[in-house]
């Protein structure tokens, strides 16, 4: 067939032969294009798609936004939900790995002396944002080594337990090492820091599009991959994934807050978005403790505020505006 993709389903979902393959794509002619790791090249008939949403949208931007988009969120959570082998309730989608990543980290209630452990085949922006998180808590950020070369997955999984100290809160570690292109044994790593008490955040970039992904056997409390890198998804496609456990969407009920309450759609995104990314790690002798950002303390600092149980949180809900402001906001402006 030629100047046509030969398409057959194999073990893991439909493949394709190169017969034609490069046909498929946008990409300059005198370019041969193997850097799928920083930004995937767009097949033609997904950027057509890509195109049509965008067109759909400026079709009537209020309907779209005010009225479709959250149904249609919703049914693009599902799809991926599938792909990936987790519920769509605990999924979100992010610009990137990076961003979902970032919303983890700067979520989670480090205590001064707490560890985050990592290895030293970690991507260089989640290591800075790892470094500026702990610097803020007087939390350590610990970047054990894993010598190359690797002999086997048992060497990689001793190797960086030896790094774990009663005071290791956290463990981030990559799937796939975006330095190194090492596809690290997540699966037992997840698993003893589950028997420790130890929370797990994945960074898995690489991963959709290399090898298929079931989440919910992976167990990782929190998992980010991208979709435009080797999924050729359109850019700006990521994901994050929290386990049910750690997610604060559980107790919104005991809020006394319900998103299907709230009569503006824009304003329920928000807040469905607020109860899906705020999580609680440690139980406080008082409540549930979660941070929310963005309030100036006494002194001016534009930090983080510690919250304890519903109804404070509640309450600081409304002091901020989640609710109330945004649904007046909503109704009398068009910005």
């Amino acid at each position: 067939m030629e100047g046509k993709a030969v398409f057959s389903q194999g073990k893991f979902g439909t493949r394709t032969d190169s017969t034609g393959l490069r046909d498929l794509f946008l990409l300059r002619p005198d370019v041969v294009f193997l850097n799928h790791g920083s930004f995937g090249a767009c097949p033609q008939p997904v950027f057509e798609t890509y195109q049509r949403w965008q067109r759909e949208l400026e079709r009537q931007p209020v309907e779209f936004l005010g009225r479709r988009f959250a149904s249609l969120m919703r049914t693009a959570r599902e799809a991926l939900a599938s792909y990936v082998h987790t519920a769509p309730e605990d999924l979100v989608y992010v610009p990137n790995a990076t961003t979902g990543l970032n919303v983890v980290a700067r979520s989670l209630p480090l205590q001064p002396g707490d560890e985050v452990l990592a290895t030293d085949h970690e991507y260089g922006a989640l290591n800075r944002t790892w470094r500026f998180v702990c610097a803020k808590r007087n939390a350590t950020y610990v970047n054990y080594p894993l010598p190359l070369p690797i002999r086997s997955a048992e060497q990689v999984v001793e190797t960086i337990w030896a790094g774990v100290t009663p005071r290791t809160r956290v463990l981030f570690i990559s799937q796939y090492t975006s330095p190194t292109a090492l596809i690290l044994p997540v699966a037992e790593l997840v698993r003893r820091a589950r028997q420790a008490g130890i929370l797990t955040v994945v960074d898995g970039a690489h991963m959709p599009g290399q090898i298929p992904l079931d989440l919910t056997a992976l167990g990782a409390d929190f998992y980010a991959g991208n979709l435009h890198k080797w999924l050729c998804a359109p850019k700006g496609a990521g994901f994050l994934n929290a386990r049910r456990e750690v997610q604060l969407g559980q107790r919104i009920d005991r809020l006394g807050l319900r998103v299907e309450d709230v009569d503006h759609p824009l304003v329920r995104l928000q807040l469905e978005l607020l109860t899906r990314l705020l999580v609680d790690v440690r139980r406080a002798k008082d409540g549930p403790a979660l941070r929310l950002r963005g309030k100036r303390d006494r002194s001016g600092d534009l930090g983080p505020r510690l919250l304890r149980g519903p109804h404070d949180v509640r309450r600081s809900l409304v002091d901020h505006g989640v609710i109330e402001r945004l649904q007046s906001d909503a109704n009398t402006s068009s910005h």
